[in-house]
């Protein structure tokens, strides 16, 4: 008899404003809080991205009435937990949003614990957030439809794990001054020379800074450079790229920046989650890319993280 096996995520995954080719697969939804404006929301559920990021613009006072996030709590987990066992799936993939961004993942893995009488769950650690995680959920999602063992269905995301990229610009740093990640004379500097942070996520799953460049536009375009660099001569038939954004006014920019270096993106675009993005604010634009494993490159062996 073939075990039954299901797929979760949490929501800074980004499934829910992806395509929705992708809903078919039914991959439950572990969700995160967002706090704004004196009201609790449901990430995925009753907030929606593209008003919260327009209500970011032109927020009053925003030091002073950031959006705060939160975990899902144990009972909530639990419960996912209990009615897939109830469902009669013996088998869990989980993927969690970087476990740099929260105590999020670290609750799910201790709350799978508790199951590992009557579940297999793998609860595994994206290092990274927005669609880049939500794409592992689809993979593993796909892959067990096609029947691959769950084995290899890990070693396959560990294999994109290892490869995935999430590059882009913060066009202002208020939010980043804000929310406290940039603090002190960078902050000051910072504001002053127009500064704008190329980020991405390190492969431990760390959003950073990559590099300082003054105005957005050579931000952008010095995003462009670092991706072309990445990509390098892969044919478009092994990955996937998508952008990223948050507020509509960066992404455009970027869009017309792109086509001077050949840049194509063969994936819709998809926004930020707002419980990454209100970290970042509304001024967000740049790229996901997962790259897809050729039969002539081998699986790692290795699938511990």
């Amino acid at each position: 008899m073939d075990i039954k096996r299901k797929v979760m995520c949490t929501s800074t995954g980004c499934i829910e404003y992806a395509p929705e080719r992708y809903k078919k697969y039914d991959i439950d939804i572990i969700r995160i809080y967002v706090n704004f404006n004196g009201k609790e929301y449901l990430e995925g559920l009753d907030l929606d991205p593209v008003a919260f990021y327009k209500e970011l613009e032109t927020l009053e006072d925003p030091k002073n009435n950031l959006p705060s996030t939160a975990m899902p709590s144990r009972e909530t987990i639990i419960g996912h937990f209990e009615k897939a066992y109830n469902e009669g799936y013996r088998e869990i993939i989980v993927i969690a949003l970087s476990s740099y961004l929260g105590g999020t993942y670290n609750l799910i893995r201790l709350v799978a614990e508790e199951f590992a009488e009557k579940m297999k769950i793998y609860v595994i650690d994206s290092k990274i957030t927005c669609f880049g995680e939500g794409l592992l959920a689809i993979k593993a999602a796909e892959m067990i439809e096609k029947g691959i063992p769950t084995d290899t269905i890990i070693k396959e995301i560990r294999w994109m794990m290892k490869r995935q990229e999430f590059i882009g610009v913060d066009g202002k740093l208020d939010y980043l001054i804000y929310n406290g990640r940039l603090k002190g004379g960078k902050a000051l500097m910072g504001k002053m020379l127009s500064i704008c942070p190329v980020v991405h996520f390190t492969r431990e799953g760390e959003l950073c800074s990559l590099q300082s460049v003054r105005t957005p536009k050579k931000a952008l375009n010095q995003t462009c450079e670092i991706l072309k660099g990445i990509i390098g001569d892969r044919s478009p038939e092994d990955y996937l790229l998508w952008h990223v954004y948050t507020g509509p006014s960066l992404l455009e920019q970027l869009v017309e920046i792109e086509k001077g270096y050949g840049i194509k993106t063969n994936h819709e675009s998809v926004i930020m989650s707002p419980v990454s993005g209100c970290h970042n604010g509304p001024w967000l634009a740049g790229y996901g890319l997962a790259f897809l494993r050729r039969d002539d490159e081998p699986l790692d062996e290795n699938t511990e993280e």
